[in-house]
């Protein structure tokens, strides 16, 4: 494993990917042109565009999800569009995928413990005090508890669930978390809370993150660096606070616009982010006097 910092973890270049426009059709559309990123081990890049920028195709294809006509998609410097399916789903491990939408991957027939053990099982993890061990502490990172788990999602809150869904996307230690939208769903006091669970978990874990939003609001709280897709390209690319604050390209700057009191909500999440840190600190700190 390279683990020298000023070698990207995840490297994109001229990424290319099209669909056919019908069944037996000839004729392609282009959903990807030339897509090309680097994002740093340790660091959270924001992959922002509109809904049909491409941005989520460019998360399936580094997830190995969908194929690719060209380029380049290199994770610590193995090719994964090189890879055989079988070698691509042993990577899986090391490369995990947090949805919009946690219902679409919670089961509901099984318990949240059985939820977050499953990865663990389907990778080869045969210790069955191992795996128990790994799930019940993964689970306390996420604020879920051991008598909690043994209920099923539907018993849990939407931002719970996403919990639940981060929970199940860690346990297996990865190396780059691909969040895809993980607060877009939720009420705005909620994503503070999810948004400030996934920055704690990156500067306890050294998590890696390639963050899909289509709101640069979100993104400039979360991200170190900020790529803003259209219509298949990156547009614009940069430091969060150059892009967020220096805008040089049209479709940046109608993005921003487009989204009421961008940076007024950004503060606002910000000041919540805080807020949820100082209650949790208070929290702390009377446990320990009351010791």
């Amino acid at each position: 494993m390279n683990t020298s910092a000023a070698t990207p973890l995840l490297r994109v270049e001229k990424l290319n990917k099209s669909y056919a426009k019908g069944i037996g059709s000839r004729h392609r559309t282009q959903i990807l042109r030339d897509v090309s990123f680097e994002l740093r081990r340790g660091q959270t890049l924001g992959l922002v565009g509109e809904s049909g920028s491409g941005k989520s195709t460019t998360a399936a294809c580094v997830m190995g999800l969908t194929g690719v006509d060209s380029g380049l998609i290199e994770f610590d410097g193995v090719d994964l569009t090189k890879l055989s399916k079988p070698e691509m789903r042993r990577m899986r491990r090391r490369i995990q995928m947090v949805f919009q939408d946690p219902n679409g991957s919670l089961d509901p027939r099984f318990t949240v413990a059985d939820l977050v053990e499953e990865p663990l099982i389907v990778h080869g993890v045969t210790d069955a005090a191992e795996r128990s061990r790994r799930v019940s502490e993964v689970l306390d990172r996420v604020g879920i508890s051991v008598k909690q788990a043994q209920r099923f999602p539907f018993a849990f809150s939407g931002g719970q669930r996403q919990r639940i869904a981060i929970a199940r996307a860690l346990v297996l230690n990865p190396d780059l978390v691909v969040l895809d939208e993980p607060v877009s769903a939720l009420d705005v006091s909620i994503q503070a809370q999810v948004l400030n669970l996934l920055s704690d978990l990156q500067d306890e874990l050294g998590l890696t993150y390639l963050f899909i939003v289509h709101d640069l609001a979100v993104a400039r709280l979360m991200s170190h660096h900020i790529a803003v897709m259209n219509a298949g390209e990156i547009v614009e690319a940069g430091t969060s606070a150059d892009v967020f604050d220096n805008t040089t390209h049209p479709y940046t700057r109608a993005l921003l616009d487009a989204v009421p009191g961008a940076r007024r909500r950004a503060a606002q999440q910000q000041a919540a982010q805080q807020q949820t840190a100082a209650l949790a600190a208070a929290g702390t700190a009377d446990a320990m006097e009351g010791k």
